[in-house]
């Protein structure tokens, strides 16, 4: 039975059609009601660009962005803030600058010519939307439609001193592109790669295993740190109630501990020698990071001046820029910057808890500020025993473009939680970066970017200030009006100025072109689903920290009960009066599904039983994973495991083939099966206590379900055909996800440890949770609001 409930489940009656009040093309329209959520659609593509006939001056499949690289909210735009208002739907771009690119993807096509054709007003980018005119010797802007001279060298390579065919060019062709920058582009030589480790080495850092753990890591990292130019530099302080400065230039090659006690007006103890060259001070470096753990071994020191060992750091790197990472295992008590513990479990679930949200101190936002101006980055990786105040501490990536981890309950006994801190460092040191950035997002005319949702500095109205780009970073986009639209198609384009990790200033440019409509029926088709919750998770998250938990939830809540609304009221032949079902265009149908995921998860959820800690790094990853991510962190992928086809686990065509997607219901348990849910943070394996043996001695090793140990694990390595296929599984799920979060397997057993059984109930957000309603439920609610609206 649960075989045929799920193949239904899957299954697609197919769409009706909605009445389209405005003329034209009927909607492909989905009753919500009675019927379970089709979540494989979120695997969908967004909804097709309908752009104009010849749009684009070359017939390149690569013309227009890929939705990997930038995406919008809307794929037609309306032509009118009166339509936009009208429509109710949330209007935005979802940029993801330096995604990684992986084995099969495209690279971005580079332009090394140093040929970079820009409109002398609006300085736009030329690209494949453009147009030539007076004989080809002159372009017009897409964006400002100003008329420019092409470059003589436009049609002429300078290296082989031939003639070159314009219509070839990359920038014509590809809406991605780079161009290798010329000196007019640099206000200094490009940056060299900096990697200077601020580390804890406090009683707790010592006790919990991360000194020893990041120093190994660090060790056997140094081969991968990007090192092309032989130009990039290394330093390490260490940090407890002092802080430790290590000259890495010594002749004997033995590492020189400088020591600073002053924390009141820390200065640095000698100006050269405590940033190195990589491979110069190599063998020095080694030899500190094979002693740094004996060295502090025997510590009794609790206190931690996390304050002043940063203002040192950027003193020391502010210079040249690049990146601080810090490892701090203590809560900051000693020096600027020292920090309470300020949890306090009366304001947790009440109006007040978004005090805790917020940073407690000035200090760290202050000195952000600071590193942004000068080209430093700082990246936190933070371990709490107890409380570690990430809510104040991740201010320091936020406004970096910098990267914040977090490991809670952090001890390097557990290997599991060795490997995943040591899997992340490695990653996190070999990605190839992008340094010393500032990016800016232009449109054609009459449109603005309106706000701005990451980690990053707005150094003016529109110019985002990145010290660092990070892989897969994302930054959200919102664009408003200026004025009414009268042309058929309008560009958004993305510049984003770098050096690259080889040492080379580079611009990536990505553009996107979009049709203009006058038809709100278009809008609505149009409309891509994982766009719109990207923007709105970014958006909670601002107001949840700035307002109320409260606030943000309702906000989610009345912007799908507003596009149900004016669906219902304006696209559906039940305009007026109460509705028997909830109806929407089948590109938004998983929308009041998402919007659930986000009220239930622990970055907004209600309740006084998250930790502030948990839900301050839930929001930080709200607001900075890219699509790929953050949907499977608000509506995790749940398989069933114990009778999947025998092609799932084994490589196919396309790599490993997966299961099914199933909806997140525990209806969908057996008694007796085995499944995986993943969120893309860490992945769940449910045995259910009826368990055959026989699936547990080929998954685990072991004769029977009670000797299946629960909770965090690593699987086993068998000769098992299954085991073989799960782990194959669970390695598919950590790589396509592209980050360097590196998901744990936790084992969740049906009758094992209560507290693990409701943390992997809380992801089937199909079921009712008390408070929170069932999906069905909240349609219901969404219901009686939309008739009533």
């Amino acid at each position: 039975m649960n075989q045929l409930a799920d193949k239904m489940g899957t299954m697609n009656v197919g769409p009706g059609y909605g009445y389209n009040s405005q003329g034209g093309t009927n909607i492909p329209t989905v009753a919500l009601m009675g019927v379970a959520p089709r979540v494989l659609d979120l695997d969908m593509p967004p909804p097709a660009i309908n752009l104009p006939a010849n749009s684009s001056i070359t017939d390149s499949l690569h013309a227009n962005c890929d939705p990997s690289y930038k995406r919008s909210t809307l794929n037609a735009i309306p032509a009118t803030s009166q339509l936009l208002q009208k429509s109710r739907l949330p209007f935005g771009l979802v940029i993801t600058p330096y995604r990684s690119v992986k084995e099969g993807d495209d690279p971005v096509p580079v332009v090394t010519d140093s040929i970079i054709a820009r409109c002398r007003r609006c300085r736009t980018y030329i690209n494949p939307f453009v147009r030539f005119v007076e004989g080809g010797q002159r372009w017009k802007c897409n964006m400002c439609y100003t008329l420019n001279e092409v470059p003589s060298s436009f049609d002429y390579d300078s290296l082989t001193q031939q003639p070159v065919d314009r219509w070839q060019r990359k920038e014509l062709n590809h809406a991605v592109v780079e161009y290798i920058a010329p000196t007019e582009y640099m206000v200094r030589p490009p940056q060299p790669l900096v990697h200077l480790f601020v580390i804890d080495v406090s009683y707790p850092s010592v006790q919990c295993g991360m000194l020893a753990t990041a120093a190994t890591t660090i060790l056997e990292s140094l081969d991968r740190i990007p090192d092309d130019e032989g130009r990039t530099k290394v330093g390490i302080i260490t940090v407890d109630s002092s802080i430790h400065f290590y000259n890495l230039n010594t002749r004997s090659g033995e590492p020189q501990m400088l020591v600073v006690s002053d924390l009141e007006d820390p200065f640095l103890p000698q100006p050269q020698d405590l940033l190195c060259n990589l491979k110069e001070c190599r063998p020095t470096l080694e030899n500190l990071l094979n002693r740094l753990n004996d060295m502090f071994k025997d510590t009794q020191a609790i206190g931690n001046a996390l304050g002043p060992a940063l203002q040192s750091a950027h003193k020391l790197i502010s210079p040249i820029g690049g990146k601080i990472l810090c490892l701090q295992a203590t809560l900051p008590n000693l020096g600027g910057g020292a920090l309470k513990v300020r949890e306090d479990p009366k304001l947790l679930g009440t109006s007040k808890e978004s005090t805790l949200l917020q940073a407690g101190s000035s200090f760290y936002k202050t000195l952000a500020i600071d590193c942004s101006k000068t080209q430093v980055c700082v990246d936190m990786f933070l371990f709490g025993s107890h409380y570690s105040d990430v809510a104040t501490l991740s201010c320091l990536p936020r406004y970096t473009g910098g990267n914040t981890f977090f490991y809670p309950a952090f001890t390097a006994a557990k290997s599991e939680d060795a490997l995943k801190f040591a899997h992340e460092l490695a990653e996190f040191l070999s990605q190839r970066i992008a340094l010393e950035a500032v990016m800016r997002v232009r449109a054609s005319k009459g449109l603005r970017m309106s706000a701005f949702f990451g980690n990053f500095f707005v150094r003016s109205t529109d110019l985002l200030s990145l010290p660092n780009v990070p892989r897969d970073q994302s930054y959200s986009i919102e664009v408003s009006f200026e004025d009414n639209l009268t042309i058929p198609t309008v560009c958004f384009q993305t510049a984003l100025l770098h050096t690259s990790s080889y040492g080379e200033r580079r611009i990536r440019v990505l553009t996107l072109a979009l049709p203009v409509t006058n038809s709100l029926a278009d809008l609505y088709q149009s409309a891509d689903q994982v766009a719109i919750t990207t923007l709105l998770a970014s958006k909670a998250v601002e107001r949840g920290m700035s307002a109320k938990l409260d606030d943000a939830r309702d906000a989610l809540t009345n912007k799908c009960v507003d596009i149900l609304g004016v669906y219902k009221t304006h696209l559906t032949a039940s305009s007026s009066g109460a509705t028997p079902n909830l109806q929407l265009s089948d590109n938004l149908k998983l929308l009041p599904l998402l919007t659930l995921g986000m009220l239930k998860h622990v970055a907004l959820r209600g309740g006084s039983q998250i930790p502030s800690d948990l839900r301050s790094y839930a929001m930080h990853l709200f607001s900075t994973l890219p699509s790929q991510c953050l949907i499977p962190y608000i509506h995790p992928r749940f398989y069933s495991l114990h009778n999947m086809p025998e092609n799932c686990g084994t490589i196919g065509a396309n790599g490993i083939e997966m299961p099914i997607t199933m909806n997140l219901s525990s209806e969908r348990l057996e008694r007796s099966g085995l499944f995986l849910l993943e969120d893309s943070q860490n992945i769940f394996l449910w045995l259910g206590r009826d368990a055959v043996p026989q699936l547990c001695m080929d998954l685990f090793g072991v004769p029977n379900c009670e000797s299946v140990r629960g909770g965090k694990t690593t699987l086993p390595v068998l000769e098992s055909d299954f085991n073989r296929r799960v782990n194959l599984i669970v390695g598919k799920t950590r790589e396509m996800r592209r980050t360097s979060y590196y998901p744990q397997v936790y084992v969740i057993k049906d009758d094992g440890d209560p507290a693990l059984r409701l943390w992997f109930l809380s992801h089937l957000i199909e079921d009712r949770a008390e408070p929170m309603m069932s999906y069905h439920q909240f349609l219901g609610y969404l219901k009686d609001r939309v008739n009533s609206y």
